[in-house]
């Protein structure tokens, strides 16, 4: 069981996504829940894996650990939606949430999640990237969901586990968890090798 495993750490997960506390926490960990304030800003000419690796890190760095037991593990992530040369972030509006739909409509575009590990003394980043394929979405379609769901706290204004996911999405390459915000399998290993390699 990976909580025997790290029952002597203290794991901290540094995210307000009900998604990612929903895996981790069947993930089997017993885990805290602190978000530091960070204005998620990077720099232009980044590639969309970079901004994904930057904000994760950047959301890391922003714990003070001075004074921290070293058997304290942070947990950071960061997901990015791209369609084509375009990055999409979570939509500031009905309108704007429709606008993300319709690139997306017809079309496959990549989700890369970007998870940091860290420790007083270490860390460690990791990304995962799945390709994800729509149908044509009907502008009737899209106006249902941005009606009944809640794409706003979303990038790329869908979650793929909500309806829009159910009827629209034809075909994902790679981890379906990394889609929804955390790839747990990835995570999982990488959080033991991390803990075990710390102890």
């Amino acid at each position: 069981m990976i909580s025997t495993h790290l029952k002597d750490f203290r794991i901290i997960l540094a995210s307000q996504s009900p998604r990612r506390q929903y895996l981790l926490k069947d993930l089997g960990l017993d885990f805290e829940i602190i978000v530091p304030d960070v204005r998620e800003d990077y720099p232009d000419g980044m590639h969309p894996e970079e901004i994904a690796v930057y904000l994760a890190e950047l959301k890391a760095n922003a714990f003070d650990l001075s004074g921290i037991d070293p058997r304290t593990v942070i947990i950071t992530a960061d997901t990015i939606v791209s369609v084509g040369d375009e990055v999409l972030g979570k939509p500031s509006d009905a309108k704007h949430a429709a606008e993300m739909l319709q690139k997306l409509s017809g079309r496959m575009h990549e989700v890369i999640t970007a998870v940091c590990l860290r420790s007083p003394g270490k860390k460690s980043t990791f990304h995962v990237v799945s390709s994800v394929y729509f149908k044509a979405l009907s502008d009737a379609e899209i106006s249902y969901y941005i009606e009944n769901f809640s794409p706003f706290d979303k990038a790329g204004s869908y979650g793929v586990q909500e309806w829009i996911g159910y009827i629209g999405i034809s075909k994902i390459e790679g981890s379906y968890f990394n889609v929804m915000g955390l790839p747990v399998k990835e995570l999982y290993e990488e959080l033991l090798r991390f803990c075990l390699n710390n102890s």
